[in-house]
């Protein structure tokens, strides 16, 4: 059960009222705070694919970059290679690329990239041959539509499985097993939006859409889930983060909307009988289109923070805020809410947005993660040059 607390209500008020405000004041309102950990933007590509992945192509003990058609070399990813043809749809605005996995599916000690799209419905692999041949498409399966896919760890046992966000479809997950892509099924039916975690503590990770969540069974690959309504969250985004924000040792929801605006995690509580319920706590109402998102340590304190930004032309233009300018942020947790830090914000070609896979990670070996983000407004790593005078 969702529930909302007065202040939830009176945010929401505002939020209201900023939607109805014309975009310039909108702007200035929201014009970018004081970062106090500082990023250097280097722009990679102006392809527009919209998920980029970080893993050793070549095996030079080197993280590299693979977004759509090409994969970038790094430490400076100047050197682009060409991977395979990757077929535009929908009116020429997206691609067959919804996700950048990293996995090595056929066991050969080179790393493979995983993707699916909505507009072939399918989930595939491309091969990654280790020269400079074109990278070979395998099918995993025909899935439905696929908004992004995810790779978690279903059974604990070291290897994720594949997760794609299929809307309408049911929900399902695909495992490696001898160089082929089981399936199981989940649960009947599954909305906008995917998530991961233990929502009720018996130590399993359950499986979160944006109306209901799955309890996992003790097998996850022959017991049956529950599927438990107790969700109302919108065109959630991908992934939805499981985390315990509040450190009450119950498991939470951080959301973002990934066609409208909207950023809220969600509190869990639990009344004397056991029932539960969803307390909603707005992080940022102002800004639209927040679809994917991650939960990582930049400021180097040992605590994530959430990584989340603005997913340019969304239904290629067409969603609530599509005109609303670029932002790319992170948001840290100090003990009673989330503080906003804005890393980039602006029109295009001044702002930056998220994408819809993104991907934190070390590229530069300086310790520091930093941050790579696809999109239609192009190919980007942000590098984490920490807390500066």
């Amino acid at each position: 059960m969702l529930t909302f607390d007065y202040h939830y209500l009176v945010r929401r008020l505002l939020y209201l009222l900023c939607c109805s405000m014309p975009l310039e004041v909108l702007s200035q309102a929201e014009s970018p705070p004081e970062k106090p950990v500082q990023f250097h933007q280097k722009n990679i590509a102006m392809e527009s694919y919209e998920a980029v992945g970080a893993f050793d192509v070549n095996g030079d003990d080197t993280l590299d970059l693979v977004s759509g058609a090409f994969w970038y070399e790094g430490p400076n990813f100047q050197h682009r290679h060409f991977i395979t043809n990757v077929a535009r749809w929908g009116g020429g605005e997206y691609y067959n690329d919804f996700a950048s996995i990293p996995m090595d599916v056929n066991d050969d000690g080179r790393l493979d990239v995983i993707t699916g799209s909505w507009g072939d419905q399918t989930m595939l692999w491309r091969e990654n041959p280790g020269s400079n041949e074109m990278w070979k498409e395998h099918l995993i399966d025909s899935t439905g539509p696929v908004e992004c896919a995810q790779a978690w760890d279903i059974d604990g046992d070291g290897q994720p499985e594949i997760v794609p966000n299929n809307p309408g479809k049911e929900l399902k997950f695909y495992q490696l097993e001898d160089g082929k892509f089981a399936r199981y099924e989940v649960g009947p039916e599954q909305g906008h939006g995917l998530g991961f975690g233990d929502i009720n503590g018996d130590g399993r990770g359950d499986l979160i859409s944006n109306e209901q969540w799955y309890e996992a069974p003790g097998d996850p690959f022959s017991g049956e889930w529950k599927m438990h309504r107790e969700l109302s969250l919108g065109s959630a985004s991908v992934p939805i983060l499981v985390v315990d924000v509040n450190d009450d040792g119950k498991n939470d929801l951080i959301v973002g909307q990934g066609h409208g605006y909207g950023l809220v995690w969600y509190e869990q509580s639990s009344d004397e009988s056991g029932q539960r319920s969803w307390i909603a706590h707005p992080i940022d109402p102002y800004n639209a289109q927040f679809h994917t998102m991650a939960w990582e340590d930049v400021t180097g304190d040992g605590q994530p923070e959430l990584i989340t930004g603005k997913r340019f032309r969304a239904h290629n233009g067409r969603d609530p805020g599509s005109g609303d300018p670029l932002g790319l942020y992170y948001f840290q947790w100090n003990g009673e809410s989330f503080t906003k830090h804005t890393i980039s914000y602006g029109s295009l070609g001044v702002g930056k947005g998220a994408g819809l896979f993104m991907t934190v990670a070390d590229l530069n070996g300086d310790g520091r993660n930093d941050i790579a983000v696809a999109g239609k407004d192009g190919l980007s790593v942000f590098y984490n040059e920490g807390y500066q005078p």
